[in-house]
Formats: C-alpha cells, sequence, structure tokens
C-alpha cells in the first residue's frame, strides 16, 4: 500500500473551501427557490429538465439517471407533483414496464414563473460576486472535473 497524498495547505483550503461553499450556496438557493415560487429543489430540477425537451416529456429511467436519483426514489417524488398538477404520467408504448413523464401546462407555468427569482439568486450569490475571469475559471474547473468523472463512469 502507498502513502497517502496528503494535501498540502493551498490544496486544503480549497477543498474545504469548495465543500462549504457548496453546501451553504445549495442551501441558500433551495430556500430562495422555495420562499419565491413554492419550488422544491427536485422540483425545479424536473420542471426545468421537462421544459428544456421539445415535447416536455422524459423517461422515467432517464430522468432519474440525469438527476441521480434512483427510479424508486423519483417516481415518488412524481407522485408528489402530480398531485400537485405539475407533471403527468403516461405508460410508455415500446416498454411496458416504462413511465414517461410529461410537463403539464401548470407544471410550465410554475417553472416559467420561478425561473426569473431562482436566475436571480443564482446571480446575487455567485455570479455578481465574481469577475468575468473567475467565471471563465470556475467554467474551465467544471468542464474539467466533469470530463474526468464522465471518463471515470465509463470506465467503470
Amino acid at each position: 500500500m502507498t502513502d497517502p497524498r496528503w494535501l498540502d495547505e493551498r490544496e486544503f483550503r480549497a477543498w474545504l473551501g469548495y465543500r462549504r461553499m457548496r453546501l451553504l450556496l445549495d442551501a441558500q438557493i433551495a430556500r430562495d427557490l422555495t420562499r419565491d415560487s413554492g419550488l422544491s429543489d427536485p422540483d425545479y430540477d424536473v420542471l426545468s429538465t421537462l421544459s428544456s425537451s421539445p415535447d416536455r416529456r422524459w423517461r422515467l429511467n432517464a430522468l432519474a439517471a440525469h438527476m441521480l436519483w434512483s427510479k424508486s426514489r423519483l417516481s415518488r417524488h412524481i407522485s408528489r407533483m402530480e398531485e400537485r398538477g405539475l407533471v403527468t404520467r403516461e405508460n410508455c408504448a415500446t416498454d411496458a414496464r416504462g413511465a414517461i413523464i410529461v410537463l403539464t401546462d401548470g407544471g410550465m407555468r410554475a417553472i416559467e414563473s420561478a425561473a426569473p427569482d431562482h436566475v436571480e439568486s443564482v446571480r446575487r450569490h455567485l455570479i455578481d460576486l465574481l469577475t468575468s475571469e473567475q467565471i471563465e475559471v470556475l467554467g474551465d474547473i467544471a468542464d474539467t472535473v466533469l470530463a474526468n468523472l464522465a471518463e471515470s463512469e465509463e470506465i467503470g
């Protein structure tokens, strides 16, 4: 077994700062979203994903994979969203066990209403605090890490 490659002081600062920032930023933006629109963060993720699709629908298993949730967890959440009239569930014509999640007109109105305040929250708590150069670096960092994770997922 090789010795661990411990983080130096600069790396440790960056790692802890990232973790703390992610937790606090996610929590603040989620609070703002719920306060401003009554939607939860997962509600917004489902609605924005469906609204970005040309036909406003996704297969349940593909949506679960996109959100990094189990199918059963997403299915339970979708049931709660159905009760609120945000989405409907249809049977899949090509797979009797599959389901298609469809954005309703009410769900479209909800995401269209929530989006401006949500974007303003993202701006207020992150984007507008950074310089143009910092935003570029943050985007580059995200691209690098996401490409590595995608590659690792393909291998694993």
